[in-house]
């Protein structure tokens, strides 16, 4: 059986979005970012009373947020991040838990932009590392979202790849974000069937449909660059990816649509928002005999591992991106300033990132940091 999910937290505009779902049985399982109240001590408790009730039909998906998987440094934030993983799972019975590929830029663990990092032996890893360090924390299957930016076509066609040896010491799964996917078949020109080869579909458990936007930019195709900002209804061209995605992951579970709260301010979106679910639901309802899971995602060993995997070197160039990324400055600039850094004729392969990602990444992390 795939359940048809909602990513829910503690915000008032989802919760009135989704209360007319909850309420009619509609909704399988809740996908909870239960990393994204670190400003909310206490947590209310009906809200603990939603998430024990799926917590005890087996429909709780924990997604986190703020992990930062790659950072070089091992930092007293990821520890404390364990610690409160861990103290969840032992409240809750989350069916797995689940983290985003890439780094948080800035000093503030909070207020970082999630950026890639190049495929070689140290980000792996350290990856694979902290991937051990999750399933220590949580005792359940352990998976990574796909991204939705990066920098150039190259890195496009390795992510499935990164993501597949990543995974694969502690058995992970893949969340198979298909809005992630819809922008880097429009930003870098990609045709759906031959992005969709590039990752192992046997390691997806989990698929993400949301909305976004679209950001104007003289250098991309169409003069637009396609954001997963997940503030606006799902596009019907995420809807024609659902429908030919699920019946090619074969161990496909979880089906969820995402949403942010402040764009469900309004009767008009709310709406929109259980109208955009109940298709989505009426679609995997009606392709659920399509996949037959066989793998329940678990280590065939206990993963071991001792002191965090860290470099120096990754830190180092993570601490210049991020500074370079976040400053107020021209795109000729970035780029100038780019090809003057340490991160030059290394693995990042700056030389070859697209102008009008560049462009955006740098809007996103100054736009992250300003939060």
């Amino acid at each position: 059986m795939i359940k048809a999910s909602i990513a829910c937290n503690l915000d008032a505009n989802i919760l009135r979005a989704a209360l007319p779902l909850f309420s009619a049985g509609e909704v399988d399982a809740m996908e909870w970012s239960f990393d994204a109240l670190y400003n909310h001590p206490n947590i209310p408790p009906w809200f603990v009373e939603l998430v024990s009730t799926f917590s005890e039909g087996q429909g709780l998906i924990g997604h986190g947020i703020f992990f930062s998987l790659f950072s070089g440094k091992w930092n007293q934030e990821q520890d404390r991040w364990l610690k409160h993983l861990k103290k969840m799972a032992n409240n809750f019975k989350f069916q797995h838990i689940t983290e985003h590929f890439g780094f948080m830029t800035g000093a503030n663990f909070h207020t970082g932009a999630p950026i890639s990092v190049p495929l070689n032996k140290t980000t792996i890893a350290i990856g694979q590392d902290r991937l051990k360090r999750i399933f220590d924390a949580c005792g359940c299957p352990v998976g990574l979202e796909n991204l939705a930016f990066t920098y150039a076509l190259e890195e496009v066609k390795k992510h499935g790849e990164f993501l597949d040896v990543l995974l694969k010491p502690i058995n992970g799964f893949i969340i198979l974000d298909l809005h992630n996917v819809y922008c880097q078949i429009h930003n870098f020109q990609i045709p759906f069937e031959e992005i969709i080869e590039y990752y192992n579909l046997d390691r997806v458990r989990e698929i993400h449909i949301s909305g976004g936007s679209w950001e104007p930019s003289k250098l991309a195709p169409e003069g637009k660059v396609r954001r997963d900002t997940h503030d606006d209804a799902v596009p019907e061209e995420v809807f024609e990816l659902l429908q030919k995605t699920i019946p090619l992951c074969t161990n496909l579970k979880f089906v969820v649509m995402e949403q942010l709260g402040p764009a469900l301010d309004t009767e008009h979106s709310q709406n929109q928002f259980r109208s955009d679910y109940r298709r989505m639901k009426k679609m995997v309802d009606g392709l659920a005999n399509t996949t037959n899971a066989v793998n329940n995602f678990l280590p065939i060993t206990q993963p071991t591992f001792d002191k965090p995997i860290e470099s120096q070197e990754l830190y180092n160039q993570q601490l210049e991106l991020s500074r370079i990324i976040e400053q107020e400055l021209s795109l000729e600039n970035l780029i100038k300033e780019l090809n003057q850094s340490n991160l030059k004729n290394t693995d990042w392969k700056v030389e070859e990132w697209s102008p009008h990602m560049l462009e955006t990444v740098s809007a996103i992390a100054r736009k992250w940091k300003s939060n």
